[in-house]
């Protein structure tokens, strides 16, 4: 080991596991007046952002790093770049009383959050009224253990300045929230404003969708225990007004800013955020301020499920801290009302990280979730054949007869929602960018198609950046039809407002940013359901990917069949690792201030 902590081969190491960035940082460091020390620590924080962590903890062992000494950690907090809490002035780095470096922005983001949740916590209240008559009304009079803890939440959100509710697929959350807003409706004295809004734009559309099929749904089946002023509340949820975060927060590009802000804050009593596994710790902390403080925030999502591409991990970070301290503000939905039992039994095995349990509900699903010992490129060209046979035969691209066939173009997206590949790469031969060229390949030979040029009726692509122009977003997956006359057009579901919307086309060459969807990463995937899923995963049982969050995503989002491609060490290697991302947010959850030294319980003063 060298003097500043670390292996002396680590140098070596750090190059090559560097980013450009992280290499631009550890210069930046030493060019304004920073040691060795200081500016590969930098580094290494540089390249933990990248990954997802909030912090570095600099006082535990990873990867290529040693813990550094008391000596060493003194000699970090001596430095004029490097301060110790928020209130010392604005530098470049934090090194907090847990050992835990952080570049500025991300230790202003969490201690801000902490903030923030705490506060709002604080002022939550508990409903005062007796709400089990009306509770009764929005579930016909259902009382049993399936939907009890919907009721709980449904009962338990008046009040609440933040509430949390969190479960898996087929649970129920959306169904639930709808419940809950036509709560806080009733038991308001005047017409609240909701606001309704998720990270990207498909999972709003998704949102949207399925809060109008459930407000057509509860309306059919209790018509008189909920007539009268409760059709009122149903208008008053506006759901074609769904959004992305940075709409609503009215996001300027031009100066990477929002323009809702406390100063400014939303015009909103209610605000609802779907999918909040995906957000981020700054989206959070812009949300969290441009909320009036007499706004709720409702946060739905699976806490199980991957965190945000971004910084944090803030919804699973949320969900363990009003765990830790009760206040009435969270409820898991662990009931499933899906109807392939066997695939919730074996979703239930990996959320837990119980390997032996996973084998045994794999051997009990009756076919229906099937591992395949995949571990090489041959056994991989052999699967991927399997699976783009089958796919031809369900996908059978129809001519349409001409640009307004809504029920063709309806038939061809529904098909291909039936059967979905998920990978957890994009690169090699195990990922994304070559698994579609081989399906791609074997389809237009299983269709005679033409070799020539990338589009082809019956293509599969997925846009990839948000288009205001068209309309389309991030996540959005259509599919390439032709007309009679061979004319090529890629159609995406409607915008999911209301029930007329149909599937809208554009010209190939028309598209924003974009991609072959054959196969997926499990990260797209978020947000969505398939019929028929299979994962793949890669050769190698200690590549740093797996985890149990990243099996579960991919897995949770099949209804009727599941298929598992890997070696058994690899299976096992990801159902074992939970992926932990490193921060401060829960500890600081569970401080008062948040900003308190570490140990540092609620009441009791800092040192």
């Amino acid at each position: 080991m060298n003097a500043m902590g670390f292996q002396r081969s680590e140098g070596e190491r750090a190059v090559a596991s560097w980013r450009p960035l992280d290499q631009a940082v550890y210069r930046w460091v030493l060019a304004h007046g920073g040691d060795a020390l200081l500016a590969r620590c930098a580094a290494w924080a540089s390249l933990a952002d990248g990954e997802g962590d909030t912090a570095l903890r600099l006082d535990v062992a990873r990867r290529d790093r040693v813990a550094l000494s008391a000596a060493e950690l003194a000699q970090l907090r001596a430095s004029p770049l490097v301060a110790s809490r928020v209130g010392e002035g604005q530098r470049p780095f934090v090194l907090d009383a847990c050992g835990r470096f952080y570049l500025w922005r991300n230790h202003a983001n969490e201690v801000g959050v902490a903030a923030q949740v705490l506060a709002r916590r604080a002022a939550s209240t508990a409903a005062e009224a007796d709400l089990q008559a009306s509770i009764d009304a929005l579930f016909h009079g259902q009382r049993d253990e399936a939907v009890a803890l919907q009721r709980a939440a449904v009962g338990s959100v008046a009040g609440k300045s933040l509430f949390v509710l969190t479960g898996g697929p087929g649970t129920g959350k959306t169904t639930t929230v709808l419940r809950m807003l036509l709560m806080l409706q009733m038991q308001a004295t005047q017409a609240l404003t909701i606001q309704i809004a998720a990270p990207t734009g498909k999972a709003a559309r998704r949102l949207a969708e399925a809060l109008r099929i459930g407000k057509q749904d509860l309306r059919e089946h209790a018509p008189a225990r909920l007539s009268g002023a409760w059709q009122v509340w149903f208008d008053r949820i506006a759901e074609e007004r769904a959004t992305t975060l940075h709409r609503l927060l009215g996001y300027q590009p031009w100066r990477n800013a929002f323009a809702r802000s406390e100063h400014a804050p939303l015009a909103a009593d209610v605000v609802v955020v779907d999918e909040a596994s995906m957000v981020d710790l700054a989206m959070l902390r812009h949300l969290l301020g441009a909320l009036r403080p007499s706004a709720s925030l409702i946060l739905v999502g699976d806490a199980d499920q991957l965190s945000s591409v971004a910084t944090g991990s803030v919804l699973a970070d949320l969900v363990a801290a009003c765990e830790a301290k009760p206040r009435g503000d969270l409820v898991r939905l662990t009931h499933s009302f899906r109807a392939e039992r066997e695939l919730v039994a074996v979703n239930e095995a990996v959320r837990v990280g119980d390997p032996a349990r996973l084998t045994s509900a794999l051997a009990d699903s009756a076919g229906k979730a099937r591992w395949r010992c995949v571990d090489d490129e041959t056994k991989l060209r052999a699967s991927l054949q399997r699976w783009s046979d089958a796919l031809a035969l369900q996908l059978r691209p129809p001519a349409l007869a001409d640009a307004q066939d809504l029920a063709g173009a309806r038939s061809a997206l529904a098909a291909l929602a039936g059967r979905q590949l998920l990978c957890a790469l994009r690169e090699t031969a195990f990922g994304t960018v070559a698994v579609n060229a081989r399906i791609e390949a074997s389809l237009r030979k299983a269709w005679h198609v033409a070799s020539e040029g990338p589009w082809f009726a019956g293509r599969a692509v997925i846009i990839t950046r948000n288009d205001a122009g068209t309309g389309l977003a991030n996540g959005d997956v259509g599919m390439c039809l032709a007309d009679r006359a061979g004319n090529l057009r890629v159609w995406f579901d409607g915008n999911g407002q209301a029930e007329a919307a149909g599937p809208r086309s554009f010209l190939p060459q028309s598209l924003p940013a974009h991609e072959s969807a054959f196969a997926l990463t499990i990260h797209k995937s978020q947000g969505s359901e398939y019929a028929q899923v299979a994962v793949l995963l890669p050769p190698d049982a200690t590549h740093r990917i797996l985890s149990r969050q990243l099996l579960y995503t991919a897995m949770s989002r099949a209804r009727q069949s599941l298929e598992i491609w890997s070696t058994s060490a690899v299976l096992e290697a990801a159902v074992r690792t939970e992926a932990q991302r490193s921060g401060g947010l829960f500890d600081r959850l569970n401080r008062d201030p948040p900003d308190a030294p570490c140990g540092v319980a609620d009441g009791e003063a800092a040192s």
